[in-house]
């Protein structure tokens, strides 16, 4: 299956993979508002052996089948890093 990512230019780090090129109808509306303008960034083949830096593309396969679209949220913060040298209470 071909997946079509496209960048959220309003949200950091988040990316809507689509079933379709330029399928923004596919995207329910409060979504489509909330993302702003998507610029698109890759194209790429979802196969079962296919490895996604951030997303199961077994999942994500699962969802462009089932609805044609696919949300990848940025990642949560990082915990914060105590200072060298400071014993923790």
């Amino acid at each position: 299956m071909q997946a079509y990512v496209y960048k959220s230019l309003r949200k950091a780090e988040t990316f809507v993979y689509l079933r379709e090129r330029e399928g923004f109808g596919l995207l329910p509306d409060p979504l489509r508002e909330t993302l702003g303008e998507l610029r698109f960034v890759l194209e790429v083949a979802l196969t079962p052996d296919r490895r996604l830096a951030r997303e199961d593309a077994a999942v994500v396969g699962a969802h462009l089948a089932a609805r044609g679209w696919h949300l990848q949220m940025p990642p949560p913060p990082a915990p914060p890093v105590s200072p060298p040298g400071r014993a923790d209470d």
